[in-house]
């Protein structure tokens, strides 16, 4: 019934006059239900960040760097102004040049009002704090490519909408169920809600509770496959499982000694009691600890062929390095920052330094402006009072993104910028005093809009 007073109303003020022919070209023989449920998510998170040690190592440096990026809560003065601070900040990766910080001082002090609010929720919930949250956020987007969080707030009352608290869902187990005879694409969303597959429990959450962020998928299905994010590691599955079986294979070789063969007597065959003999021995030999354990006679000659590769024909490490870059790769890593002493890593001749910059610059801060958008949007204007605030992540106070701070104060003392924009820059308080926010001549410091002192003035003063 509801469906029919739905399309009665759109087709009188004339939404189904609109037609996405999107909806006929891929999803024209789907009428809603579950969307495909992916699987290799939970396979990449159990193989790959589970059981993996280099997937582990380098998600769980971008989780720790991701929870440690300062971040406050600013009201927005101007949308414009901001707007373009956004497209400053995607277009130089938040890397910017003097210039750029210039331009960047300027905009802040036109987006955002001056004071930072306090953010609205002290803790997610009572079992994690805000750190967990982002931490979890980068796990399970890198992982799987997505990351749902749960709102927990009243659906009716005064304070619908309002959160309570928030949680993070395991991101491999959420499934996304559409409404009934839904477009694909319409002017609607198409989701009626998620819910958690357990194989025990369907419990359902709704879109109101959901902040779903999700990376780009291009592929396309009637199952809705579009609809959750490309896990990044899915490119690297192969690697994964050959760095996996590569570390097995060791500790098997490690195990047994790095031996497979067979023990034969030379000139005269063993015979089966003397074959099993040799044997027990060997394994008593093997668990026994004494002195002359590993000592032991024969009556007559034995040979051993060997059957296995050894490590240095099996250049099992070279492999496992190939993996670690490639996994680096896809996930936008530097191989360096995992003590590989090779330098193989996407640019081998940088610095540390330069090089722990450049994944804050390429991956942290990206994927903290994509949280900051949809955390903005679907909890921090949820509270009263901050319908017009955002989340913004700062990270020029992390140790890597330290500017030298002589050559910084250098240039902005030769800059045409005012007195407080220079104390911004520098992390200072702006000031009410006179004349703080007028430009300065670089020479004599004097305002634009004195009078110069002329030579004349001066030979007269002395007179």
């Amino acid at each position: 019934m509801a469906n029919r007073f739905s399309s009665a109303f759109n087709a009188l003020i004339g939404k189904d006059t609109v037609v996405n022919k999107l909806n006929e070209a891929i999803f024209s023989i789907f009428g809603g239900g579950f969307t495909r449920y992916d699987n290799t998510n939970t396979e990449i998170l159990n193989k790959g960040y589970g059981d993996n040690p280099d997937v582990f190592a380098v998600i769980n440096q971008m989780s720790v760097k991701t929870a440690s990026i300062p971040y406050c809560v600013k009201k927005v003065k101007d949308k414009k102004a901001r707007n373009e601070l956004i497209n400053l900040y995607k277009a130089t990766k938040n890397n910017l040049s003097y210039l750029q910080k210039k331009t960047k001082l300027s905009l802040l002090t036109k987006a955002y009002e001056d004071d930072e609010q306090v953010f609205p929720m002290l803790e997610p919930n009572p079992n994690q704090t805000w750190g967990d949250i982002l931490a979890l956020y980068k796990t399970y987007l890198k992982t799987t490519g997505n990351c749902y969080f749960y709102k927990v707030c009243p659906k009716d009352g005064v304070n619908a909408g309002v959160p309570l608290q928030l949680y993070v869902l395991p991101a491999d187990k959420v499934e996304i169920v559409l409404k009934t005879g839904t477009l694909m694409y319409g002017l609607e969303s198409p989701i009626d809600h998620y819910i958690i597959y357990n194989l025990k429990s369907f419990v359902e959450f709704y879109p109101y509770e959901i902040i779903h962020i999700k990376r780009p998928n291009p592929f396309y299905d009637e199952m809705g496959r579009h609809l959750y994010g490309l896990s990044e590691l899915s490119a690297a599955l192969r690697n994964i499982q050959t760095s996996n079986e590569a570390i097995d294979n060791n500790a098997k070789t490690m195990s047994n000694s790095g031996v497979f063969g067979f023990i034969h007597g030379k000139g005269t065959p063993l015979s089966a009691e003397q074959a099993i003999g040799i044997k027990d021995r060997i394994k008593q030999m093997d668990s026994e600890k004494g002195r002359f354990a590993n000592i032991s006679g024969s009556s007559g000659e034995l040979g051993f062929t060997r059957i296995s590769l050894t490590t240095d024909e099996l250049k099992p490490f070279e492999y496992l390095a190939f993996d670690r870059k490639t996994i680096c790769n896809v996930l936008i890593w530097n191989d360096e920052l995992l003590n590989n002493d090779s330098g193989s890593g996407l640019n081998s001749s940088d610095s540390l330094k330069a090089a722990q910059k450049r994944v804050v610059t390429d991956n942290i801060m990206p994927d903290l402006m994509l949280f900051s958008e949809a955390f903005s949007k679907g909890f921090i204007q949820k509270f009263k009072g901050y319908e017009n605030s955002i989340m913004e992540f700062d990270s020029s106070e992390l140790p890597e993104m330290q500017e030298d701070m002589g050559f910084m104060v250098d240039w902005l003392s030769k800059a045409p910028i005012t007195p407080n924009e220079f104390r911004t820059a520098l992390k200072y308080e702006t000031s009410d005093l006179e004349g703080m926010d007028n430009i300065y001549m670089p020479m004599n410091l004097m305002p634009i809009g004195v009078d110069t002192v002329s030579t004349a003035d001066i030979n007269q003063a002395f007179e």
